[in-house]
């Protein structure tokens, strides 16, 4: 799973036109503190307009580089009469500085890229809008919620709060921790994520991560936020599930709309073909912003890709209807050891359904000795991609564990036999390394009874 865990390539456009005539002009800008950052500036051909080039400030993803998104600023935003600035983060590509996580040294970054921006002649100096993608979507985010006054915003499968993200439930996603953090090399790292990483790996300590978490965490501040924004998020992704942009959704105070596609973080598909219709999507929320254009994207609320993409979206007026199917999964298993785990089972009556919304699954257990955490895995029976997965921290010998199962928009089809597996890691599922840290007690025991699965399903299935 986690070779794919960050698939950003394809969303930073792996897919060209035929003929792109914009071509970036390569050029490195000084940050306020004489960091040399690494960026592109992209433009129209043709002569500026009156009042200069509307422009976006394009954000990668972690790992990545501003050559990721030049596909998008020639194929997309050029065609369209979009000038755009993308630049390596630091601690990127071959930017100056230390990787700060979208902290308070990248906000002035891009404040000073802002100013840098609008600055010249022929672009203009009110109409700039930002689009981001994973950690380039909360980098605008966090620049929205700092002052950058922004005109419309496009964040992309990326988080509203950071410490929900990787460690639900006080429980971290170590696995996928330790995959992201391999991604850029910790020598660097400014020092308050290198005193973090260790603590948010293995959920010993969440205290720094906490603290590190709520620094970059716009949740809190978007009901102050009146920017136009288009939110972005994949319906099957496990670093950043639907929830997260739920939430942003719900709390914006300003024009808004919500498109869940088929991209985003593993095991997301990704697929080529949708890329069209998601950045076509984001131009028209430009032009209606930026350029005044009245196309009623403004009225779309929530769009929902089919899954598997087959070039159809479904439009919902609020934030689409949904039941709950509720089964009971009986028994009594005692687990021990790292490598010990039970799985229930039920045949889901009906259907085809389709996942979304909150699912829970609830267990009752005794016994506990030395047993810190406990996951579930929710899969289709022979399926070797889950449905969706939480954790839980235990913390007393008996109890009732309810493990909040991530967002995920999910088909399967009528009849299907669903199968949950409850472990202290999710390994137990396909190898599936999503919680990777088990406990650490080879004595560590656990007995679990029944299990109550409540599942989150659309009223009327979409995909087909």
């Amino acid at each position: 799973m986690l070779r794919r865990a960050l698939c950003i390539a394809a969303l930073a456009l792996v897919w060209t036109a035929a003929a792109n005539a914009a071509t970036p002009q390569q050029l490195t800008i000084a940050a306020s503190d004489g960091a040399k950052l690494s960026c592109s500036l992209t433009e129209p051909d043709g002569t500026a307009p009156a009042g200069g080039w509307p422009a976006v400030m394009l954000f990668h993803g972690l790992g990545g580089r501003h050559q990721d998104m030049e596909a998008a600023a020639t194929t997309f935003l050029a065609p369209a009469g979009y000038a755009s600035l993308a630049c390596d983060a630091r601690g990127h590509g071959t930017s100056e500085g230390q990787f700060g996580l979208d902290g308070p040294r990248d906000v002035q970054d891009t404040k000073d890229l802002f100013a840098w921006l609008t600055a010249r002649p022929e672009i203009s100096d009110t109409q700039i809008a930002a689009l981001g993608i994973s950690l380039g979507g909360g980098a605008v985010w966090n620049a929205l919620t700092n002052g950058v006054p922004f005109v419309a915003a496009v964040p992309i499968i990326t988080w509203t709060n950071l410490i929900t993200a990787l460690a639900p439930q006080n429980l971290s996603k170590s696995g996928l921790v330790q995959y992201l953090a391999g991604l850029v090399p910790t020598t660097k790292w400014e020092p308050d994520l290198l005193a973090a990483a260790q603590g948010l790996t293995t959920s010993a300590d969440l205290t720094a991560a906490n603290a590190l978490g709520a620094a970059r965490s716009p949740l809190a501040k978007l009901p102050s936020i009146t920017t136009p924004t288009l939110l972005v998020q994949g319906r099957h992704d496990f670093l950043f599930d639907i929830d997260q942009a739920l939430a942003a959704y719900r709390s914006l105070g300003g024009p808004k709309a919500l498109y869940l596609g088929d991209v985003g973080h593993s095991p997301a598909p990704n697929p080529t073909a949708e890329l069209p219709t998601l950045y076509g999507t984001a131009v028209k929320w430009f032009d209606r912003f930026l350029k005044g254009t009245p196309n009623g994207i403004d009225r779309t609320k929530i769009l929902l890709a089919h899954d598997p993409w087959d070039g159809k979206t479904t439009a919902y007026a609020t934030v689409p209807p949904t039941k709950t199917i509720s089964v009971n999964l009986p028994g009594s298993t005692t687990i021990a050891g790292a490598t010990g785990h039970a799985i229930r089972s039920v045949r889901i009556t009906g259907g085809p359904h389709e996942t979304f919304g909150d699912s829970t699954v609830t267990v009752k257990y005794s016994g506990a000795k030395a047993w810190d955490r406990l996951v579930a895995v929710l899969a289709v029976q022979g399926s070797t991609t889950p449905i969706t997965a939480g954790g839980t921290r235990i913390t007393r010998a008996s109890g009732t564990a309810t493990i909040r199962l991530m967002d995920e928009s999910v088909r399967f089809a009528a009849g299907k036999k669903l199968v949950v597996y409850l472990a202290s890691t999710s390994t137990d599922q396909n190898g599936n390394p999503l919680y990777l840290a088990a406990v650490s007690d080879p004595a560590a025991q656990i007995t679990l009874g029944k299990v109550t699965l409540k599942l989150s399903v659309l009223k009327k299935a979409v995909s087909r």
